[in-house]
């Protein structure tokens, strides 16, 4: 049997669910990317409340695989990797928890330009 399935890109627009992330927003991915790998703390707890359901920034599946990777690098490149697949909604609160839990790493992903903020820790 042949299904067929219709991919659009505007679905859930009027909700913030855009996809695929803007510009602006990969670019803030992109350049800080090695920065973003080395200092996110994506320990369980940040996880799990990326994957609430209130918050719903990743899925329940996808937070079970990243609480089983083991180096802290694999998994924020995994985190990473996910949230380029995600909607802009999903990004934003991706934002908003890493604000309440790492404050100091939401310079790395309001760049404008595309310039590289450096935190020392």
């Amino acid at each position: 049997m042949l299904y067929s399935v219709i991919v659009t890109t505007d679905i859930g627009a009027e909700f913030g669910d855009i996809r695929p992330l803007d510009a602006a927003r990969m670019r803030a991915l992109n350049v800080n990317h090695v920065h973003l790998l080395d200092l996110i703390d994506s320990n369980t707890d940040f996880v799990s409340e990326l994957a609430n359901p209130a918050v719903g920034c990743i899925t329940q599946l996808q937070r079970d695989h990243l609480v089983g990777i083991e180096q802290p690098r694999d998994r924020n490149k995994k985190l990473l990797n996910c949230l380029t697949r995600r909607s802009v909604a999903s990004f934003n609160q991706f934002t908003e928890v890493l604000s309440r839990y790492q404050a100091d790493l939401m310079a790395l992903l309001v760049t404008d330009g595309g310039e590289t903020f450096l935190i020392c820790k």
